[in-house]
């Protein structure tokens, strides 16, 4: 039986009850690396106060210095999980990182707190990309869409919780003790892997391994290769970045935003901001994913139209957000935007991992999270950091702010990449069309 034949076999099956525990699963420790890596930016105005830092020192901490690690990492760490067990690699990067946080919580200065939250970015690195391969996996073509936005749940479901738990801890304690206290839960959580691997042996969906035909291990420099060569997973990579760059820039900022210059509280954000992430990021990511499910059959331009879509809708909403003169009428014009902005995720994944090889899923996955987190993740935070410093040095009162005013134009970047995108898989479609019998 050929790889092809096996993988047609496994789409046409049941998804089992041993795929959706293990997607359960996977989603759950999704959780606690948002939930640690997004402590820095919810808790960044007791943190700025006490280390006395400047904003373009917190996006780097938030930008540039997390994703060097975390990209860097993440390739090798995918390279392995190619040959070993992805589940015990994910239990392992979870201890990692959750150690890592404690340290965070035990940093004195700001190279201290810089050196702990690299190592942060070292450990979830072996988190996302064996996962979006274990997912691919044990859900078919036709439903890995839902899957998709199901796993994805975990940054939302883990920005909510942080922001309410860490607010109230800092407002009532102090912001070090919610460093410490997530960080031990994560260890746990990260000792007790054993359990998530027994959900995909027992899967039913799972072709017995008598029946696959031995297959070729793909190196990297041959998977990446392969990945640059091709318009269509380099666009959705940079059309994708370019929305990260939005998406990172204004959670790592927010809650610092909201407070100076909106007058809310850390009371106040552990209510109502979380409240906002939670049910706004979760319904984009889980819309999103249904939407894709349904659209996509019909045509491949899905995977580029539905963000195109909903970016143009939030850009106008977001300006709203940065104009409103007070938090409760701010949060009102962000709550759409925080939904339509992650329509871009789940079809992201969802697309690499259609295009490629099973065998290439978790390095290709590990690819895109690369190109994706390097220009999102690590330059959208690090330069709005910068731009609020260079208004600020200008004598400006509400630097801020006028740094938030200047994310509008990559929005029509994001646009216009998608539409690019969504040009290219037409292309493809056409000639797929157009070469069969």
């Amino acid at each position: 039986m050929t790889v092809k034949a096996n993988h047609s076999a496994v789409q046409a099956q049941q998804v089992g009850e041993g795929a959706w525990f293990a997607l359960i699963m996977l989603c759950f420790v999704y959780v606690l690396n948002f939930l640690d890596r997004q402590l820095l930016s919810i808790l960044s105005k007791p943190i700025q106060d006490e280390l006395h830092l400047t904003d373009g020192q917190l996006g780097l901490l938030g930008g540039l210095y997390f994703a060097a690690f975390y990209c860097t990492i993440s390739l090798p760490i995918a390279w392995l999980a190619d040959r070993h067990n992805r589940v015990r690699i994910v239990g392992i990067a979870c201890t990692l990182w959750s150690a890592a946080t404690i340290a965070c919580g035990l940093a004195r200065s700001y190279p201290e707190l810089a050196v702990a939250r690299m190592t942060v970015g070292v450990g979830e690195a072996g988190g996302v990309p064996p996962s979006y391969s274990i997912v691919s996996d044990y859900f078919p073509a036709n439903k890995r869409g839902m899957a998709c936005g199901v796993y994805n749940l975990g940054p939302p479901i883990g920005q909510a919780l942080g922001v309410a738990f860490g607010a109230s801890v800092a407002a009532s304690y102090s912001w070090r003790d919610a460093f410490v206290v997530l960080g031990v839960v994560g260890v746990a959580a990260g000792a007790r892997r054993g359990a998530m691997e027994v959900a995909p042996v027992l899967d039913a969906t799972v072709i017995p391994e008598t029946s696959v035909a031995p297959v070729e291990r793909q190196s990297f420099w041959k998977t990446f290769g392969m990945f640059l060569s091709r318009p269509v997973l380099l666009l959705v990579a940079l059309s994708a970045a370019a929305t990260q760059f939005i998406t990172y820039a204004v959670l790592n900022f927010t809650t610092l935003f909201l407070m100076r210059e909106k007058g809310m509280t850390l009371e106040q954000v552990a209510v109502w901001y979380a409240i906002l992430i939670g049910l706004g990021i979760g319904a984009g990511v889980f819309v999103s994913g249904w939407l894709l499910d349904r659209w996509a059959p019909k045509t491949q331009r899905a995977y580029a139209l539905l963000p195109a879509i909903a970016l143009t809708i939030a850009a106008p909403l977001f300006v709203g957000f940065v104009w409103a003169p007070d938090w409760p009428l701010a949060l009102v014009f962000l709550a759409l935007p925080t939904a339509l902005n992650y329509f871009y995720l789940s079809p992201a994944v969802a697309l690499v991992q259609a295009k490629v090889k099973p065998e290439q899923r978790t390095l290709a996955g590990a690819i895109l999270l690369l190109i994706m987190n390097m220009i999102g993740l690590g330059l959208g935070p690090t330069y709005l950091g910068a731009m609020s410093d260079m208004f600020s040095a200008q004598g400006h009162t509400n630097p801020l702010q006028l740094a938030f005013y200047t994310l509008a134009p990559f929005y029509v970047l994001a646009i216009v990449m998608h539409l690019f995108l969504s040009r290219a898989l037409g292309r493809e479609q056409g000639a797929a069309k157009a070469a069969a019998p």
